[in-house]
């Protein structure tokens, strides 16, 4: 896949415009492509900052002390110390939407994040008269605030606690590796029952660090009533769309806000008109006046999962199979989607959605496949391995680290020649919506016949209010012809394997020895999906209180497959957690060693838990031989780039804005005009979306949305010198709502007085 073309890193953009031409991206795209960032304020810390090179990091809030020093040399104005408290300023600001991050930025609840991050909420409250996906929203008032339904949770985190040594205590004693992960599954749900016990509106979870060498449990407020207030046009918080995701430049101005609410007695509650808004304990405050090139930023968030510390076995099963097979089976349900966005009404809007969920993630592993192969990683883990090996054989106390390496690598091996056995049966598993929907109302039906503290997590009591959200906007998601047309893509490809023979016939009620072609599975979808009484957001509320022997009694032909499926998804679900078992052990020896031979300063792997990243604003150069990109682009580069086609359509109010030049306080000195993103060397991944970007004061300066293409194999081996952070400028955010939207209360409440 063809990037934008490198731009050169030049001083102002006069000069720019008048060197730069189209790019790869955009054919359209004209002078002014990028702008150069205006030179940052002498200061003591400035030539450290220059010559930074950072050494990738997420890292969990009690290690922000150790790097105190480095933090010091890049002129960090707040104490280190303030960044260790998620219960104080600024991490207290900080929430989780799940999937996403978010910030508190006003008293009365208000919270920033990305547009791509209130996609569901725009796509819940749209209707084929008002398609808020396309046309963005704005609530003049707090009445006119929209729910954001009842799967939107946000959680703000209270207190984070080490368990270590009630989850890990005694482990080794229990030789059954599948009875060892229960009872770690076991030890979680009582510490997580006991921490939420008489505590409604409390959300506690644990989480595993270093591979299991140790555990945390954080507390959460978890708020249930959510509301959109201010989404842009999707020209202008999705501009580019599809083409310039993970790419740079970019003009994607992707910003949204919800608003919390709570009871009126101030605690968590269900949705309700007479909600008021939440008040947080704290919410950031907004630097206007943003940041230049080379300034220190810091990042905080939650990210989601990365996966650096593989052997070098995994890395290469990774690129060799994993990335390869995820890549094809994305670009047929691009195709497939595509072709869906053709059609009128509802399912257009929903396949485009889900052709965007499905095309970010594809560019992503095609990133991290084209990175393991441009930089020479595998060539980097093997050598680290033998390395890391050398080192272990130098001690004799150090053998058990490279003995663990072993046996993770012997394990994996015999995991790996079952998922390629499986793949097809996999597939075809969770290749429908309504399929998957059958299987956990099975799986419910199971867990609850059990007492609440034996059933698996996410099948407890407290976990119901979650799932009956979660059906209710999966009623407004679901589209049959989108979910027959992807199922049929997982059929068609296990048709083709000689290994389905056995399942597959079954599964789609083709009797005997009759062949399993097109023209079949054709024949066994149409009577599927026009039988089933699933699709109903009734029918699937009624089954989920059955019992086993209930669900048995139906003829819906979802049910009937789960029904038929779910022994053999019990029984790879049972070989996973014995292998899980088995890591237990593994894997916390094997970080050891690597903590041990890194001088004990080593940034865990992300898990979804709230990290930090720091490092500066900086270009880069995508590859060698190539031009530097500078670290800024503006609003007055889109007319260059527009061309009145999707995704390169702005608004006319956004031209119409930028034609008249009024910039006001949000122009960037040296910019002339209005930032709208920027480039740093921040370590972000998935669920970083939405992460607030700090200054060295720890005020707001912008939205952390996207990383680029050259760095996203960092999720496998960081690599600092093209791994960047793309970031929507807080000036944008403000010019936007101010000039653009007329959302002068918005401004307001963000603590800026509207001047255009």
């Amino acid at each position: 896949m063809t990037r934008a073309t490198p731009l050169l890193l030049l001083a102002t953009s006069a000069v720019l415009g008048a060197a730069c031409g189209s790019t790869a991206k955009s054919e359209t795209a004209g002078p002014g492509d990028v702008a150069a960032a205006p030179p940052a304020a002498a200061d003591p810390h400035l030539a450290s900052r220059e010559k930074w090179d950072n050494p990738g990091g997420m890292w969990m809030p009690r290690q922000m002390v150790d790097n105190a020093r480095r933090l010091g040399d890049l002129g960090l104005q707040i104490e280190p110390a303030a960044l260790s408290d998620p219960t104080k300023p600024p991490l207290s600001a900080v929430v989780s939407l799940g999937g996403c991050t978010a910030s508190f930025v006003s008293p009365e609840g208000l919270v920033i994040t990305n547009h791509h991050c209130v996609q569901a909420a725009l796509q819940l409250n749209s209707t084929a008269d008002e398609n808020l996906v396309e046309e963005g929203f704005l609530a003049r008032t707090h009445a006119d605030e929209r729910w954001a339904g009842p799967a939107q949770r946000l959680r703000v985190a209270q207190k984070i606690s080490d368990v270590t040594q009630a989850m890990s205590a005694g482990l080794a004693e229990i030789g059954d590796p599948g009875k060892r992960d229960e009872e770690v599954d076991r030890r979680e749900k009582k510490i997580i029952a006991d921490c939420e016990q008489g505590r409604p509106g409390v959300r506690c979870d644990v989480r595993g660090f270093f591979g299991g060498k140790e555990w945390q449990l954080t507390e959460f407020l978890e708020l249930r009533d959510i509301r959109l207030v201010y989404s842009p046009h999707r020209a202008i918080g999705n501009y580019g769309g599809e083409i310039d995701n993970w790419a740079w430049p970019r003009h994607t101005g992707d910003f949204s806000f919800y608003r919390a609410y709570v009871g009126k007695d101030g605690k968590p509650a269900d949705h309700a008109d007479d909600n008021v808004p939440y008040r947080p304990t704290s919410y950031l405050k907004i630097n206007p006046r943003g940041v230049a090139d080379h300034d220190l930023v810091f990042v905080t968030g939650y990210p989601g999962r990365t996966n650096r510390y593989m052997t070098a076995s995994e890395l290469r099963h990774g690129a060799e199979w994993t990335y390869p097979h995820y890549i094809a089976k994305a670009k047929e349900r691009m195709a497939a989607l595509a072709e869906l966005q053709k059609q009128t009404g509802e399912t257009a809007i929903k396949a485009g959605v889900a052709r965007q969920f499905t095309q970010n993630g594809l560019e992503k592993y095609e990133g991290i496949a084209e990175g393991i192969a441009v930089h020479g990683m595998l060539r980097t883990k093997d050598r680290a391995d033998k390395e890391f090996r050398a080192w272990a054989a130098a001690d004799a106390s150090r053998k058990r680290f490279a003995d663990a390496q072993d046996a993770i690598e012997a394990r994996l091996a015999a995991k790996w020649k079952q998922d390629a056995e499986e793949e097809t049966w996999n597939d075809a598993v969770a290749g429908s919506g309504l399929l998957d929907q059958a299987i956990t109302l099975v799986r419910w039906a199971h867990e609850q016949q059990k007492k609440d503290a034996d059933r698996e997590l996410g099948y407890q009591e407290r976990d119901r209010s979650i799932a009956i959200g979660r059906q209710k906007v999966f009623a407004k998601r679901y589209d049959p012809a989108i979910d027959r047309a992807l199922w049929k893509l997982a059929l068609t490809r296990a048709a083709a394997d000689a290994g389905s023979k056995s399942w597959l016939g079954p599964l789609l009620g083709i009797k005997g020895d009759r062949p399993v072609d097109d023209a079949a599975i054709d024949k066994a979808l149409e009577r599927i999906y026009s039988r089933t009484k699933l699709a109903g957001e009734a029918e699937r509320m009624k089954l989920m209180t059955s019992t086993p022997a209930q669900l048995a009694r139906s003829k819906d032909p979802f049910v009937v497959a789960a029904l038929q499926l779910f022994p053999r998804v019990e029984a790879i679900r049972k070989r996973e957690k014995a292998l899980d078992g088995e890591m237990l052990l593994l894997r916390p020896v094997y970080m050891e060693g690597l903590q041990q031979r890194a001088g004990g300063l080593l940034a865990p792997d992300a898990n979804g838990s709230l990290r930090i990243s720091y490092g500066t604003v900086r270009g880069y150069r995508p590859a060698a031989g190539k031009d530097v990109y500078a670290p800024f682009t503006t609003a007055a580069q889109i007319p260059h780039k527009n061309t009145g086609k999707k995704p390169y359509d702005a608004p006319r109010k956004l031209l119409d804005a930028i034609a008249a030049g009024k910039w006001g306080a949000y122009e960037a000195p040296g910019l002339g005009s209005v930032p709208i993103a920027f480039l740093s060397d921040l370590d972000i991944t998935g669920g970083n979306s939405g992460s607030p970007v700090l200054d060295a004061h720890g005020d707001l300066i912008g939205l952390a949305f996207d990383g680029n293409y050259e760095g996203l194999a960092s999720d496998v081996v960081f690599h600092g010198e093209t791994t960047r952070t793309i970031t929507v400028d807080v000036r944008y955010v403000l010019w936007v709502a101010d000039a653009v939207d007329q959302a002068d209360h918005i401004v307001r409440e963000l603590g800026v007085e509207p001047a255009l």
